[in-house]
């Protein structure tokens, strides 16, 4: 699924089959507003629990698109724990996260995750939540702008002065 996404993010087509991501990174200018923005997205493997995350999954990274499948509980179980992970490397600061239900096009018997679960899920992490379809292309542009929206809302929150005392 994240594959597919930034594909489709990227290229523009959606790729029938291709070969498990070990790890790849696109690039891409997008522009938001009046902004241009230089993205380097890095497609990682898929990760489970077990998975020890690299330094590279934290140091250098502005936002995180955490994606699961909505057609497996499994993939949405595997979210959370990559996010407690994150959030734990990361030394429990906030960090820019879009949380995203894949296959959305999929029929609705085939869902394991309904919709409520992954916005609660987004809630409580006080991210973004959208469910979009790789294939069809619904929502995948929005999925990169609204990162980029998130980047800017946290990071840009750090420079408002709330008063501080030092002695």
């Amino acid at each position: 699924g994240k594959t597919s996404l930034a594909h489709q993010f990227v290229e523009g087509k959606f790729m029938e089959c291709y070969e498990p991501t070990v790890e790849s990174t696109y690039n891409k200018m997008v522009v938001v507003g009046k902004d241009e923005f230089q993205l380097q997205l890095v497609d990682t493997a898929g990760q489970d629990e077990y998975t020890i995350l690299p330094h590279s999954f934290v140091i250098g990274i502005h936002g995180y698109v955490l994606v699961y499948s909505v057609t497996s509980l499994r993939s949405f179980q595997v979210v959370k724990t990559l996010h407690n992970k994150l959030y734990e490397s990361r030394g429990k600061t906030r960090m820019p996260v879009v949380l995203v239900g894949n296959k959305a096009d999929l029929s609705l018997q085939s869902r394991e995750v309904k919709t409520d679960e992954g916005k609660k899920l987004a809630e409580s992490w006080g991210a973004i939540f959208l469910e979009s379809s790789a294939k069809e292309n619904q929502v995948t542009q929005g999925i990169f702008t609204k990162i980029i929206e998130e980047i800017d809302r946290v990071e840009n929150s750090y420079g408002r002065s709330t008063g501080c005392c030092l002695m």
